[in-house]
């Protein structure tokens, strides 16, 4: 049976990754549609508004997934060679989206949407990734 700490640590950690994966889903799928319609200076002002509100939702996010992956990492032993090759590869991924994260909720921001289909991309394969380790756990 998991302890309390565990199973909490846990939670952060999907909550963290659902809260930045599933808000660059929105933003490049939902808001980036919608405001098509309106004018260009309308537009921009409109996405620094929600990456604004965003903003604090990645920071808390970024910080969420680092404590509970830290705890993760520090809390687990013995993982053979293909696990630690699929770790690696993970970790990578997530310092791509940590840092895409940050960029793309900075106001006057042109290449927000492709950055954040560049964010849904590698968060994609990090839950990929995730699922497999934890096959292999």
């Amino acid at each position: 049976m998991y302890e309390p700490l565990t199973i909490a640590m846990r939670w952060l950690h999907i909550t963290s990754m659902a809260t930045l994966v599933g808000g660059m889903i929105f933003g490049r799928l939902v808001m980036t549609g919608a405001t098509n319609g309106i004018s260009p200076e309308s537009r921009e002002a409109l996405g620094d508004r929600a990456a604004m509100l965003y903003r604090p939702l990645v920071i808390t996010a970024i910080c969420g997934s680092l404590l509970s992956g830290i705890y993760k990492l520090l809390s687990t032993t013995g993982h053979s060679f293909t696990y630690h090759l699929l770790f690696g590869i993970k970790m990578l991924l997530v310092l791509h989206v940590y840092a895409t994260a940050i960029l793309v909720v900075q106001p006057k921001n042109p290449r927000r949407a492709r950055m954040m289909l560049s964010v849904i991309i590698s968060g994609l394969l990090i839950i990929l990734i995730s699922a497999w380790l934890s096959r292999i756990f």
